[in-house]
């Protein structure tokens, strides 16, 4: 792990909203000279705190009109059901997170779809035919008010 200042957190938070801002602006708004900006940040992506950049998409101008989070319990709990279940979802294009969580299921799953059309078809055609998955509850995303994933 490495140690992070004030500065670079700043830097962080910044690139985090705006990983296409330039050096030259990144380093005005965190009062720094260009060149120690820049070393600050080759500096976090070769320790890894910086692990990639990538463009926010607007999901409805690509298809997307229906979202949902899905709770898996699984009728196995043991690691080869798990390790399955997740080869099965990372192969589901549907599937854009999937979190091994505690407490009552297994996991919790973020699924973006065109349509409840599509979403039934993901739900019976490849959720349903996972051996391991005991339970299923689906919470439709309404309206995301705050959303900081890039």
């Amino acid at each position: 792990m490495i140690d992070i200042d004030a500065k670079d957190s700043e830097i962080l938070s910044i690139l985090e909203r705006d990983g296409r801002i330039t050096n030259l602006a990144l380093a005005a708004r965190v009062g720094l000279s260009p060149s120690a900006c820049l070393r600050r940040v080759q500096e976090m992506e070769k320790a890894g705190l910086i692990t990639g950049y990538r463009a926010v998409t607007d999901r409805a101008a690509l298809g997307v009109g229906f979202v949902a989070y899905i709770a898996v319990g699984l009728s196995d709990h043991s690691q080869v059901a798990q390790r399955a279940f997740e080869r099965a979802v990372a192969q589901a294009p549907q599937v854009r997170e999937c979190h091994n969580v505690t407490g009552t299921i297994e996991y919790i799953l973020r699924v973006e779809v065109a349509d409840i059309g599509a979403y039934k078809s993901f739900h019976t055609d490849v959720l349903g035919t996972l051996p391991a998955v005991h339970a299923l509850t689906t919470y439709v995303v309404l309206d995301s008010t705050k959303d900081l994933r890039a």
